[in-house]
């Protein structure tokens, strides 16, 4: 049975209004179900790890494709398998069999009607596990809306405040608008925060990728969230941006120094904000980004 989102496909603000039974759009993806990898994670914020993992499924592709992607293998390349519901069904439930504390859904922006149509018939029932949303916030607030009452933790992007910034780095041109309205419907949905045994169970984490010489940006975006949102939140700030290729614009080919981070993080306390995530240690390094070829799916 073919699904009438995807007949005229507008889950994005690109909007490609294409038939993906017949075309492909910005995202390059067909109507087909299709995922790059799945693991116990150990690497996201600790009241997502945990101490077991959380059970993260990469869907293969993207709608916002930003340049520095650290992902890029499954972003850009189509890197993946396609695969069956039945089959999503089996690996989300194969994780809760392994203690994964979650089912941590990244990048699945496009594939939205068919996760929710799953979601709708095992969640709560074989899939007593919460749901986190994984997503760069660059969706349509309908998307968002399709997955209320299936998603219990959002775990959103907001890359870019200043959408000249989405211009260059992802070839969108209204990033901020659209982040905003997206993060909006998701803290609707979700309200305040829930954490259970130091593991989350309800709520929303917004992280902010610190890039290298866009510091002033990262603290417009952490300014917005704190007056919009004060501390029934959890904002992530991350030092992890990692060059992997050869980039046109300078300050990308470079790692985010100390002294950048450090300043972002004390603007966040010197205007209030205490619930938050920073990051230390090496995270930087190209080990924290996953090896999708080592995962048979």
């Amino acid at each position: 049975m073919k699904i009438k989102e995807l007949e005229k496909c507008m889950l994005c603000p690109r909007n490609c209004g294409i038939n993906r039974y017949k075309d492909l759009g910005y995202c390059k993806i067909n109507s087909d179900l299709m995922i790059s990898y799945y693991s116990l994670h150990m690497w996201e914020e600790p009241i997502i790890s945990g101490s077991n993992g959380s059970g993260t499924i990469f869907f293969t592709n993207c709608n916002l494709k930003c340049i520095f992607c650290q992902n890029e293998q499954i972003s850009h390349n189509n890197y993946g398998k396609v695969i069956s519901l039945d089959r999503l069904k089996e690996i989300m439930l194969l994780l809760q069999d392994k203690g994964a504390h979650n089912i941590n859904l990244v990048t699945p922006t496009p594939y939205v009607p068919l996760i929710a149509n799953l979601l709708h018939n095992i969640k709560d029932k074989e899939l007593k596990i919460p749901v986190i949303y994984n997503t760069s916030s660059y969706e349509n607030r309908e998307t968002i809306k399709m997955m209320n009452g299936l998603v219990d933790v959002y775990l959103a992007d907001f890359k870019y405040f200043d959408n000249k910034l989405g211009e260059k780095y992802s070839k969108c041109f209204n990033y901020r608008e659209t982040a905003i309205n997206s993060i909006d419907e998701m803290y609707k949905q979700v309200s305040d925060i829930v954490i259970e045994d130091n593991l989350i169970k309800k709520g929303l984490i917004v992280r902010i990728l610190v890039l290298p010489g866009e510091v002033e940006d990262a603290k417009s975006i952490i300014k917005y969230l704190y007056d919009k949102y004060d501390d029934k939140i959890i904002i992530s700030i991350m030092n992890q941006y990692t060059p992997i290729k050869k980039l046109e614009y300078s300050n990308l080919n470079r790692k985010l120094s100390d002294e950048e981070y450090n300043s972002v993080v004390d603007y966040a306390y010197s205007i209030g904000v205490r619930n938050a995530f920073i990051q230390e240690g090496d995270t930087q390094e190209e080990s924290f980004i996953p090896n999708f070829n080592i995962n048979i799916i």
